[in-house]
């Protein structure tokens, strides 16, 4: 497969925050990767720059800190613990999906793992909050939001106020105390939930980004955020609501909230202090289907294909696109659950479904690199 080191089609883009300004934008160029190019597949299966390295953490259907590790992992986050870490982990498969959670002790040694979540329906991106738990995103008609504790000390909570739709991801804007919400549906909408008191997440207010008559967006309430079977969905009760096709994975960072759309193959961009919606990638040939998305302080994204060519690209703030590694001979899998650890040195992602493709995701893999990532 072809290695892919360009970023084509950058859309006009405003931003906030500290790293992504205009003047750097406006500067976006073809580019190597800031690690330096790939080497040749590991005794793992993934390419790797000079100086990275990985290793196996879990496998789908086999044991990992005393738990069986879930099939189809998908989104996921980290948690610090002590002078350790936690790792949380959806299960995309029906019925019994729901998430499970890996504690690593300071030296990067499984403690333990165990089950946060039982129980529900093809668990996709989800989110972490500002209080450390972690929503989890049900992908179904009308799928619901749980919050749960990565900890293990607390059940999972319904959050019926998030809204009831194909949920996808969420990414906490601890500045506007609001919530925002990705849809996976072919003519999917944006949202955000913004909560009668954050921190608290049982009631709220949806809202919908809309566009108005200038050409700008704007946030309209749904008037039923969680409608029956035969009543009219939440992305169909305002007319004037803005539609994306396959809402994807989202990030908040420094007054701007990235998400991706697989069918629109972008990376958007919504600033929340300016009100400007733009993209900072247009799918013009770089990247392949655009799924999870994370980033780090330093302003670097990290952006997951579903297929393509398994990579993980990251998309740097003076506007280069390059893969930071690659997976070899899992061409019918995606790569989900990005994510970093506390101090930023592993980075820790999935495979859904390895080596075997098959759409049950019982060949999943759960991977760490680690390296002199920047953050």
């Amino acid at each position: 497969m072809q290695r892919r080191t360009f970023l084509a089609g950058l859309g006009a883009v405003a931003f906030s925050g500290a790293v992504w300004q205009e003047a750097a934008l406006a500067s976006t160029r073809a580019g190597a990767s800031p690690y330096g190019p790939l080497g040749a597949p590991d005794g793992n299966g993934v390419a790797l720059p000079s100086g990275f390295s990985s290793r196996v953490v879990a496998r789908s259907g086999r044991l990992v800190g005393g738990t069986l590790w879930h099939p189809a992992p998908d989104g996921g986050a980290c948690f610090a613990d002590g002078s350790g870490w936690i790792y949380v982990s959806n299960s995309e498969i029906p019925l019994a999906g729901g998430a499970s959670a890996i504690k690593f002790r300071a030296d990067g040694s499984i403690e333990r793992a165990y089950r946060i979540l039982s129980g529900t329906n093809l668990n996709c991106a989800g989110g972490r909050t500002p209080w450390n738990t972690w929503l989890s995103c049900e992908e179904i008609f009308r799928g619901k939001v749980y919050e749960t504790d990565p900890y293990g000390n607390r059940g999972p909570q319904q959050r019926p106020a998030m809204g009831k739709f194909k949920h996808e991801a969420a990414a906490c804007d601890p500045d506007r105390r609001v919530v925002y919400l990705t849809e996976d549906e072919s003519d999917g909408c944006f949202y955000r939930f913004v909560p009668a008191v954050w921190g608290d997440l049982s009631s709220g207010r949806l809202d919908v980004l809309c566009s108005t008559a200038s050409g700008g967006v704007e946030w309209r309430p749904v008037p039923d955020a969680t409608p029956g079977v035969f009543q009219t969905q939440t992305r169909h009760q305002v007319s004037a609501a803005r539609h994306f096709d396959g809402g994807e994975g989202c990030h908040y960072s420094g007054g701007v909230c990235y998400f991706t759309a697989k069918g629109d193959r972008k990376v958007w961009a919504f600033d929340a202090a300016r009100m400007t919606l733009s993209h900072v990638y247009d799918g013009g040939g770089s990247l392949d289907g655009v799924d999870n998305i994370t980033g780090v302080a330093s302003g670097d994204l990290y952006v997951a294909e579903d297929g393509g060519n398994m990579e993980i690209n990251i998309i740097t703030p003076d506007g280069v696109v390059a893969p930071v590694l690659r997976l070899d001979g899992q061409s019918q899998s995606e790569i989900t659950g990005p994510a970093f650890s506390p101090d930023g040195t592993r980075l820790y992602f999935s495979s859904q479904r390895g080596t075997s493709g098959e759409r049950a995701g019982t060949g999943g893999i759960t991977y760490e690199v680690t390296g002199p990532f920047r953050h």
